[in-house]
């Protein structure tokens, strides 16, 4: 698999705050990367340094396996990291036309890459008769104009509405199944969940997890049991090799699954035991839970 960019214990610090803490992780080509996290974790921090509009304070990173300088690696990046600013005046066919000019770009790629973002009919009207979500799909059709290797979005649904959040989501689909890479800031767990094949969780700039989406919900599960001797029903659990923390909640136990085990299991050695259960359930966190458990945590 050929890398795109790779950081490595990249750092930035803004006076006594560390916004980015020697945070490491690997872009593979032809994957959709998601940097989850709350609002002011680091993620655009993190992207600013990558695209050199800020700099680092320590670490490193580097653009196709560090083959070329930043400069020439980024000719093959696009990007789109604050909002889009176009000339209001000019129709959406020459404000692209014209970034054409700056990047040394052929016109004829203008609207090909209107017709990607859903625009092509609207090339000769005038950008400020544009709603939010029509400027984020121009925006997103300049940053296609030189055929990126990458595409990376900062927030590319932030402040639209549900039918302009779906269509920016099914541009990124079509996009990366044309085989762009592509890196995505955002905040919303469903976003991350609905376009994107890996994450990169931060929290107050430290990483808390990077993989697959799928990985993050690759937990075994939790029982949750009762007995008329929760004492005794709480020893057992702690002492079964497969079962992790035991917490208790009024009558409720709950008892987190280490390893893959049915409830007919733990059903069967509590009973072998001598105790009875009269209550018992298999659930497994969802997504949304065990994002708020990585993201919830103290900082040690």
């Amino acid at each position: 698999m050929e890398t795109i960019l790779s950081i490595n214990q990249l750092t930035k610090v803004y006076g006594p705050l560390k916004a980015v803490d020697n945070l490491s992780f690997t872009i593979e080509k032809g994957n959709v990367y998601g940097i989850l996290g709350p609002n002011g974790s680091g993620k655009s921090t993190t992207l600013g340094m990558v695209l050199n509009v800020v700099n680092k304070t320590s670490g490193d990173f580097k653009w196709f396996n560090g083959s070329e300088s930043t400069h020439e690696a980024l000719k093959k990046v696009g990007a789109i990291i604050e909002h889009p600013n176009f000339y209001p005046y000019m129709t959406a066919s020459q404000n692209l036309k014209l970034v054409c000019k700056i990047k040394g770009v052929p016109e004829h790629k203008v609207e090909e890459k209107l017709e990607i973002v859903g625009l092509l009919d609207r090339k000769d009207s005038k950008f400020k008769t544009f709603s939010l979500g029509m400027k984020q799909r121009l925006a997103i059709a300049s940053a296609l104009l030189n055929d990126p290797e990458i595409l990376i979005l900062d927030e590319p649904t932030n402040g639209l509405d549900p039918q302009g959040i779906h269509q920016i989501r099914e541009i990124i689909r079509k996009i990366a199944s044309n085989g762009t890479t592509i890196l995505l800031a955002s905040h919303l767990l469903d976003e991350v969940e609905k376009v994107c094949s890996h994450v990169v969780i931060i929290r107050k700039g430290v990483k808390l997890y990077s993989g697959p989406v799928d990985g993050i919900n690759a937990s075994h599960g939790f029982f949750e049991l009762e007995a008329e001797n929760t004492e005794l029903l709480e020893q057992l659990l702690k002492q079964h090799p497969y079962i992790g923390k035991v917490s208790l909640k009024g009558n409720l136990v709950t008892a987190i699954i280490e390893e893959p085990m049915s409830a007919s299991e733990i059903n069967r050695y509590l009973f072998e035991k001598g105790l009875s259960l009269s209550y018992l359930i298999k659930r497994k966190e969802s997504l949304e839970e065990q994002f708020l458990q990585l993201t919830n945590q103290t900082s040690a």
